[in-house]
């Protein structure tokens, strides 16, 4: 990926952004991707694809070690293709559905993989179903070996909710991909790298690309 004229606008505009292009490229420099496939997991392992789009990481994961897949998606398309592309194979369960804060409705922009809440217009938008995280994490029985979440600004609403469910120890491994969309956004990603760091271990991070966190032991 290279910056256009625009974007050194941008950058001249909010330097804050140099952050994430210095970790972009690092990632891509060290071949980043391979890193995130560097996984112990079995086949009676149980994994949540947390944002799952069209379902290729869920259908990666699934081929590469034969594990329990939940993908969550709330964009009612993505959803409904997910799940007929998924149709027959009871280890991979779609829902329909964002975790977060509180069961609702949220208002989604309509832009392919960069779908999010932070950047939806009522022109540009539909609503998806979300699901509190601390119900969903009650009644789901078991921990999840790997949870990978990529859901363009929901994280900060996830992981405090998560943390005050005081249900973060219950997953072995974390990938999260934190999203820059304001300054703010750094420090609201240093609080929940704090509150990670209670009960697990950073292992490798590429600020605002992509991030694993393991259980400390």
């Amino acid at each position: 990926m290279k910056l256009n004229p625009l974007h050194w606008i941008k950058l001249w505009r909010e330097p804050w952004r140099k952050i994430f292009w210095s970790s972009f490229y690092t990632f891509r420099r060290e071949d980043g991707e391979a890193k995130r496939w560097r996984l112990d997991l079995a086949p009676e392992d149980v994994v949540f694809d947390i944002g799952g789009f069209e379902g290729n990481w869920a259908a990666d994961v699934h081929d590469r070690f034969g594990c329990w897949v939940h993908v969550f998606e709330p964009h009612p398309t993505f959803a409904a293709a997910i799940s007929a592309r998924f149709e027959g194979n009871p280890k991979i369960i779609v829902h329909d559905c964002a975790l977060g804060s509180k069961d609702g409705v949220l208002s989604l922009s309509d832009s392919g993989d960069a779908s999010s809440v932070m950047l939806a217009n009522e022109e540009n938008s539909v609503e998806g179903r979300v699901v509190d995280v601390a119900t969903f994490m009650s009644d789901f029985e078991g921990d999840v070996s790997l949870v990978k979440i990529n859901i363009e600004g929901g994280e900060y609403d996830l992981f405090p909710a998560l943390a005050k469910a005081k249900a973060m120890a219950r997953f072995k491994t974390l990938q999260v991909q934190f999203h820059l969309y304001t300054k703010d956004n750094i420090k609201d990603r240093d609080d929940i790298r704090a509150d990670l760091a209670n009960a697990h271990t950073c292992e490798w991070v590429y600020p605002f690309v992509w991030e694993q966190w393991s259980l400390s032991r």
